[in-house]
């Protein structure tokens, strides 16, 4: 009867009214910080090879482009790879996709600027950081991302948006995280969930490890771009952020009853941690990867709750048990 009455209560309360102004998180004067950022454009250049041979050539020059970006190693050999690429570049359609790209991000100076100010933001907090270089193309909706410590390869094509004609065959539930804003945050995530800056246990494969590990990856994020609403780093809509927020209380107490924080069952991690479209376990309006977000709070939580702690510190904590310990979180008292 517990349960029920829970489950009915996040039922009848996810969509309450309420919208909270949501600030900007600390953002530091790196005015005068001047980042070198080499940012390459190539969207152009496969769609204007006119022969294979010219092809083979340029795939040659940026082999990165050919293996991660096109995929080579599905293909069964380099003849019939280099003839369905260039089939799939000598297609009118790809016209389309490259008009889209043009009147979407123009000539990339809005999508520039924002690699530059997280890229700043980083060397802020990181002094060493040397900032990759940065190359967009278009791929025929092949392969989205590909980052690494020196090199970030964009697929504009992917990230167009709700308007565009062709869109990436997947769940509509996953189609939130390509639009243009999609971008700068998803290689920020990438970088803040990989152990280059996130530090974790990996003996610890409880899912409150993984929770922890994931919301230090959105504060580390978020810190990067100061203004940038929450929702769009974990691909929520609006109301699916008010919801998370005004139920948190309820998404916790699930959590607790259902024994799940110490649990290291893969379905556990599943269905609170994996990409779904709701979360069910909590309730039917209740979004996927609840348990990130909830991650996501606790680390808040913990650096509210210790001001001295500075962002690279927080990332060097591998130890999720102690610093969900220590942040105190209980939002149910709130």
């Amino acid at each position: 009867m517990k349960n029920l009455t829970l489950f009915l209560l996040l039922f009848l309360l996810w969509n309450c009214r309420g919208d909270e102004n949501e600030e900007c998180v600390f953002s530091p004067d790196v005015s005068a910080a001047g980042i070198p950022l080499t940012f390459e454009h190539f969207e152009d250049s496969l769609v204007n090879i006119q022969s294979k041979k010219e092809l083979v050539g340029f795939l040659t020059r940026h082999p990165l482009m050919r293996d991660q970006m096109l995929s080579r190693a599905q293909y069964p050999d380099d003849s019939i790879f280099i003839n369905e690429i260039f089939k799939r570049f000598s297609n009118p359609a790809i016209d389309t996709l490259l008009a889209e790209t043009k009147r979407v991000f123009g000539d990339g100076s809005s999508l520039e600027a924002s690699f530059r100010e997280a890229f700043a933001n980083l060397k802020y907090y990181y002094p060493d950081f040397v900032p990759p270089k940065i190359r967009t193309l278009i791929t025929g909706l092949d392969t989205d991302l590909f980052v690494s410590d020196s090199l970030i390869l964009v697929s504009l094509d992917f990230f167009l948006g709700p308007d565009a004609k062709y869109r990436p065959k997947t769940y509509d539930y996953l189609l939130r995280r390509y639009d243009p804003d999609d971008i700068v945050t998803s290689c920020l995530l990438i970088y803040g969930i990989g152990n280059r800056f996130n530090n974790t246990d990996i003996k610890d494969r409880t899912v409150l490890a993984d929770m922890v590990a994931y919301g230090k990856s959105f504060y580390f994020a978020k810190h990067m771009l100061p203004c940038v609403p929450d929702s769009v780093f974990i691909w929520y809509t609006a109301e699916e952020i008010r919801g998370a927020r005004q139920n948190e209380d309820l998404i916790w107490a699930r959590l607790i009853q259902d024994k799940v924080l110490f649990s290291t069952s893969m379905i556990d991690k599943k269905n609170y941690l994996g990409d779904r479209p709701v979360t069910t376990q909590v309730g039917e309006k209740c979004p996927g990867r609840i348990g990130q977000w909830v991650g996501w709070q606790i680390v808040k939580e913990y650096m509210n709750s210790h001001p001295q702690t500075t962002l690279p510190e927080l990332m060097k904590m591998d130890n999720a048990q102690a610093l969900f310990k220590n942040s105190n979180y209980k939002p149910q008292n709130r």
